[in-house]
């Protein structure tokens, strides 16, 4: 017998279709690649700050933990507030070749600066 639970169906209004099989969505949590395959991007940015200037970390490929944890240690090596989410790590004030410094000093040998 079929499992025919209408909670896994929820957002299922009706199909005419018998064989129809219903697809969950299954978000598994991105995992985290090492230190040395992370292809890390580091620019200046200030567009939408209101004229102050972030450095900015994208590239980052995992956890929103992971992204956390790392956001976190070079904010504190830099002394500076800043936010990390979305896939990118955002710290104010303009430390760009210290930012580089640091995450291959951390390990994450790809990492490269962008622009000026």
């Amino acid at each position: 017998m079929k499992n025919n639970d209408w909670k896994d169906r929820l957002n299922v209004v009706y199909s005419t279709n018998p064989d129809f099989g219903y697809e969950m969505d299954n978000d598994e949590e991105q995992v985290t690649l090492d230190k040395n395959k992370q292809s890390l991007r580091v620019s200046i940015d200030k567009k939408n700050r209101g004229g102050k200037v972030v450095t900015l970390i994208t590239g980052f490929i995992g956890t929103e933990n992971d992204l956390k944890e790392l956001g976190k240690l070079l904010k504190s090596k830099c002394g500076v507030g800043g936010s990390a989410k979305d896939g990118e790590i955002m710290v104010q004030g303009d430390f760009k070749t210290k930012i580089i410094e640091l995450l291959i000093k951390e390990g994450y040998s790809k990492t490269k600066g962008i622009g000026g």
